[in-house]
């Protein structure tokens, strides 16, 4: 038979059962003890406060919706918050959540690369740089032409306006006034708005980038780089951007911090840092030395797909050269990627260019040099070599050149195979025959006596 379990009904012996009162006070003061469930916990009333936060959050969405289905009707039409609705905005984004660089953190990145830059190579450099070479055009360049273009009258005026409607420009001449003292926090909604506008060039020019704070200028790139296409972005880091860069590199001889993580912030889009920052830059033939340390750490940080790379490295080989040029190619052959036999070809092209070249070449073309024949000697055809072989005798630095030599007679040519580990120079004698043997003719084996 099963044993009937006796449950105790009164779990404190010692108090009175019969009080129904006593009960009823008991029962409830253990339920109370025990700590609510999440789903109780979740059925609490809201605030008054938080409730107008939600239906404010509500009418915002909703009115951003209605902005879209009549923008997606009328394509034209530009829609601009006031404002004291921007500041008193309360949305969160990884964005707004940026705290600041500091003012007294200004350096190229962490790094000690501003030993290793020589006077004696910058002098020899700057043989290489073009002296009628046009200053670096910037955005508001690109907008005053245009201005001018469609009306010559303002050509006297010292910074001309677009024909915008007035809300429009005196609105961004505020965020404009804003980003040039902003240090960290949220950025102005109107300005992440900049992206989706038709014309952003011109709303971009009423905010004057040249006098963004490095801060404000790195919180645009995170925005510009997220937000628009390959083509606009490389818009952005070419005429806003790298003209910003190469001032501040200028007056101060080393990079602003916040300038320079906004330089790695590019790199989220390589084709338009490769289009924006890279190739103007060298084909502006006047980058120095500093310059060059500066902005190639950041390719030397930063992994870069190898495809992005690879046409880097090409377009470099065929542009005309410019003495930093050098410096940037030993950077992405030191990736060590896998490069077609088109972009090698095109380095061999490229070396083979100062074949008749009257002028010393600087240290950092022959490092360069060294740097190809090391990773990719194994890939270049035997004539290849040779002229490779012909260049640095004419060419000659007395530490690199044996070096370079080394590396060329000792390995094999494209499209041969490593040695097989069978053979060997000296012939030797292969026993291909089965071993036979007599089993009657076995050797006597000495025993010991009993």
């Amino acid at each position: 038979m099963a044993k009937k379990r006796n449950r105790i009904t009164n779990p404190e012996p010692f108090l009175s059962a019969d009080n129904d009162e006593s009960k009823s006070t008991t029962s409830t003061s253990t339920k109370r003890r025990k700590p609510p469930k999440l789903h109780q916990q979740q059925q609490q009333v809201i605030s008054s406060g938080i409730s107008s936060k939600i239906l404010k959050e509500a009418l915002i969405q909703q009115k951003e919706i209605e902005e879209e289905e009549a923008q997606e009707q009328n394509p034209n039409l530009v829609f601009v918050e006031e404002p004291k609705k921007v500041a008193e905005d309360d949305e969160e984004e990884d964005i707004d959540d940026f705290g600041g660089f500091s003012e007294t953190r200004s350096q190229f990145g962490g790094w000690e690369e501003q030993d290793q830059i020589d006077e004696d190579d910058e002098k020899l450099l700057e043989a290489f740089l073009s002296v009628d070479s046009r200053p670096q055009r910037t955005l508001a360049d690109i907008i005053v032409e245009r201005i001018k273009e469609k009306d010559a009258q303002v050509s006297s005026e010292a910074r001309p306006m677009p024909k915008l409607d007035d809300s429009i420009i005196e609105l961004y001449k505020g965020v404009g006034k804003l980003l040039g003292k902003y240090t960290s926090g949220k950025m102005p909604k109107a300005f992440k708005h900049i992206p989706s506008i038709q014309f952003w060039e011109e709303v971009l020019y009423l905010t004057e980038p040249e006098k963004w704070s490095p801060n404000a200028m790195y919180q645009a790139t995170r925005i510009f780089a997220s937000n628009l296409g390959v083509k606009k972005a490389e818009r952005f880091y070419k005429l806003v951007l790298l003209p910003r860069v190469r001032e501040d590199i200028r007056k101060n001889k080393r990079l602003h911090f916040a300038l320079y993580q906004s330089l790695k912030k590019c790199l989220y889009k390589p084709a338009a840092f490769n289009k924006g920052i890279l190739f103007p830059l060298c084909e502006s033939r006047t980058c120095n030395l500093r310059e060059a340390v500066i902005i190639g750490s950041v390719l030397q940080k930063v992994s870069i797909p190898p495809l992005h790379s690879s046409v880097a490295l090409l377009k470099l080989a065929e542009m005309e050269y410019c003495g930093t040029t050098s410096y940037f190619i030993k950077l992405l052959i030191e990736k060590k990627y896998a490069l077609p036999y088109r972009v090698l070809d095109a380095m061999v092209a490229h070396f083979m260019k100062f074949c008749e070249d009257s002028r010393t070449m600087p240290v950092i073309w022959h490092q360069s040099l060294l740097a190809f024949v090391q990773r990719y000697k194994n890939e270049l055809t035997k004539e290849d070599k040779a002229n490779l072989s012909t260049l640095v005798e004419k060419q000659r630095h007395y530490l690199v050149t044996p070096e370079i030599l080394r590396e060329l007679n000792n390995s094999r040519n494209r499209g041969e195979k490593e040695d097989d580990l069978m053979s060997i120079s000296a012939p030797v004698s292969v026993i291909n025959k089965a071993i036979e043997e007599d089993r009657f003719d076995i050797p006597e084996v000495p025993m010991e006596e009993d």
